[in-house]
Formats: C-alpha cells, sequence, structure tokens
C-alpha cells in the first residue's frame, strides 16, 4: 500500500484507481489513509486494532473534511484505541443517524413543508435522488458523488432537470451544514451543469384558433380548464386547483397560499369565462371546480398534453406557453406593461424595487377592461 507524507496539495490532485479502490497512507499517522475509489472519490479511513481485531473506520469525505481535520481526527480516535475503546462505536452512540433517507425527510418536513414548491423538492429527491444516496451516510457523501449524479440526469437529455436537482441537493447540505449534520457543503463552487433555458414560445392567432377547438374533444372538465387558461392567462395550478370558494361573478380570488409570489391575486372575470365556469358541473360537496372525483382537482396534465397535441397539432409548445400568448397578446391590443404584468401576478419587472414599494396601484379597473378585450378577441379568432 502507498506510504508518503500527504500534502493538501496531493490530496486535491492525486488521480483515482482505474477500477476499485487504493488506500494512500499517511506517513507519521499510522493507521491514517486517503481511500480513492474509481470514479473519483476520496473518502479519509482509519485503520486500527483492538483485542487483536482489525477495524476500519470512516471520518468523512475530501473536501468536506480537509488533510488537517483528517488528522485532528485522527489523533481524537487514537486516544480511544490506546484506552481499548472502539471509536467507531463511541461514535455512533454519540452521533445522530445521519442516512440520507431520513436527513433528507427531515429537511423536506424541516426546510421545504411551508414553501409553495414542497411537492416539487420531494418529487424530485425521491425521483432523482434517493434511489441512489438512500442508504449512504450524508457525512460520507462528497463532491464526486454529486457530480456522477448531477451528470447522470443531464446525460439523460435532461440538462433542465440536472439544473434542479443541483440546486436542490445545494440548499439541502447548506441546511445540513446549518444544522451541524455534516462539517462542510460539498457542494460549495461545484459548477452547474447547465443553463436554464429562457422559452419565448408564443402560439400565433391560427396555433390558438386550433388549440381552443381541440380542447372541445377532450373529456370533462380537462378542455374547460384549457380554454379558462387561454381567457385568464393563470397559471396551470391556479386554474387545475382553482375552488368554487374562489370564484365570485366577477373574478378569480386567490390567497397568498396559491399563488407563486405568496401574493394574493385577483384575476378578473370576462364575460366570456364567467359563462364557461357557469357551464361547468357542480359535484355535490365539493369545493374543487375542476374535478373528476370531487374529491381531489384534475391532475394528469401530460396525458392530456398529448391527447392535445392529437386533436390539435401544431409546433411542440407547453401548457405554460399559453400564459406568455395571453400576455403578448393583450400587449398586441395595445394594453400597457403594467396593467399586463398585473394580470399576470408578476412583482419583478416594472413593479419591482422601488417602484414595487411605492406604487400601490392594483389595477383592477383597468385589469378588468384588458381581458374584456381579450376575450373578445379570443372569440373573434375562433369565429
Amino acid at each position: 500500500m502507498p506510504r508518503r507524507t500527504l500534502t493538501a496539495t496531493f490530496v486535491e490532485w492525486v488521480k483515482p484507481p482505474q477500477s476499485g479502490q487504493t488506500e494512500h497512507f499517511d506517513q507519521g499517522y499510522p493507521g491514517l489513509a486517503l481511500r480513492l475509489s474509481y470514479g473519483g472519490g476520496k473518502s479519509w479511513v482509519y485503520f486500527y486494532r483492538i483485542a487483536e481485531r482489525q477495524h476500519r473506520m470512516t471520518f468523512g469525505t475530501y473536501p468536506a473534511l480537509s488533510l488537517s481535520d483528517a488528522r485532528e481526527a485522527w489523533r481524537k480516535a487514537r486516544v480511544d484505541v490506546a484506552k481499548g475503546r472502539d471509536p467507531a462505536l463511541i461514535n455512533k452512540r454519540e452521533k445522530p443517524a445521519v442516512v440520507f433517507a431520513a436527513v433528507a425527510e427531515e429537511w423536506l418536513r424541516r426546510d421545504q413543508a411551508k414553501n409553495r414548491t414542497a411537492s416539487e423538492a420531494r418529487r424530485i429527491m425521491e425521483r432523482y435522488v434517493m434511489p441512489t444516496w438512500d442508504a449512504l451516510r450524508v457525512d460520507e457523501i462528497g463532491r464526486r458523488d454529486v457530480l456522477d449524479l448531477v451528470e447522470r440526469i443531464a446525460d439523460r437529455g435532461t440538462p433542465v432537470m440536472a439544473l434542479r436537482v443541483h440546486a436542490r441537493l445545494h440548499r439541502f447540505f447548506r441546511w445540513c451544514v446549518g444544522r451541524d449534520i455534516i462539517a462542510a457543503n460539498p457542494m460549495a463552487d461545484l459548477p452547474k451543469p447547465a443553463s436554464e433555458t429562457r422559452r419565448d414560445r408564443v402560439l400565433s392567432d391560427a396555433e390558438l384558433v386550433t388549440v381552443w377547438r381541440g380542447s372541445h374533444s377532450l373529456s370533462q372538465p380537462f378542455g374547460e380548464a384549457i380554454r379558462l387558461l387561454i381567457l385568464t392567462g393563470a397559471r396551470r395550478e391556479e386554474i387545475g386547483k382553482l375552488h368554487w370558494s374562489e370564484v365570485d361573478h366577477s373574478a378569480i380570488r386567490l390567497k397568498g397560499a396559491r399563488t407563486k409570489n405568496g401574493q394574493p391575486h385577483d384575476i378578473p372575470l370576462s364575460l366570456h369565462a364567467r359563462d364557461l365556469i357557469a357551464k361547468l358541473p357542480h359535484i355535490a360537496n365539493s369545493d374543487f371546480i375542476f374535478t373528476t372525483t370531487g374529491r381531489t382537482p384534475i391532475s394528469g396534465w401530460s396525458v392530456i398534453k398529448k391527447q392535445l397535441d392529437c386533436l390539435a397539432p401544431i409546433a411542440p409548445w407547453r401548457i405554460h406557453d399559453l400564459r406568455r400568448t395571453v400576455a403578448t397578446g393583450l400587449q398586441k391590443l395595445g394594453i400597457s406593461l403594467q396593467v399586463v404584468e398585473s394580470i399576470l401576478g408578476h412583482v419583478s419587472g416594472s413593479r419591482a424595487g422601488v417602484v414595487g414599494i411605492y406604487q400601490r396601484h392594483t389595477y383592477d379597473a383597468e385589469k378588468r377592461a384588458a381581458l374584456e378585450a381579450w376575450g373578445e378577441h379570443v372569440m373573434r379568432l375562433i369565429s
């Protein structure tokens, strides 16, 4: 086994083996070794004997645990060995469980539960991270492990999802550092796997007509939900999870818990939007407007989108593109940017910074007039 006086430079640049694992023992620190794994993982291990039996203990991964930190851990463990005590057992008794699955569940509950994107965070962790790291110790997950995971996701042809996994894990590890579960964030200064692609797809008038007409062939209430998205410019989840109690004769009134920015948001209903909602069936004892069971709102948007693509074949698009199409259409009708942003519920752009602090006008009347004009425009197109 290689033995030498390890240096910080050597630890940083030493190459991994072509296969399997190898250890580089730190001369002057008996039993302490830097373990290199095929793929690039680096961890600090300590080999020692108690009652004539060989034992091995892992201190942590590099660079989360530096060379000096590993030597300090070695000094403490060696004291226990000299007294006939097993440092690995002592460490397990003193340190709480840090299995990734358990820590991730605690993170989702404590750090993410109140976030608007909590369900998305859980989906990302359970689908993309848990299957690989489920049983690993959080304090043994290093930069190489993160890179391997994220790059595999990007290599599947989903670089944007790789970017989102990167972002969630960065926050997760930062939270772990704050809770003293790990010593350092293994993702510190780790480059992002991709850049978020800024979409600019806007449906043309002809494409909008095609989608509107195709939606009539979808099963109820999915077609109606698509058409209400077109008439309001609202977000998919705002409409898909819409409650009867959130709608009065003149507007959709969403509380902060139902909006992306956490702010209450009113969406005026044009004559045609009110007519569409009035014709929807109301399932007894259910507050959901768009539902097939009465117990839960509609779901399975990806399936419905595939059906709509068959019924209304146009160039590739996403449901969120309807929102951008409405915004663009309103501007073409001469609606001011401030009113369009207010309709969309945006707090950035023209309403950000100092302007957003002092400009408290809600544009209620302007929003209503704009959406009435948009509703008439859509009706003219389809007729």
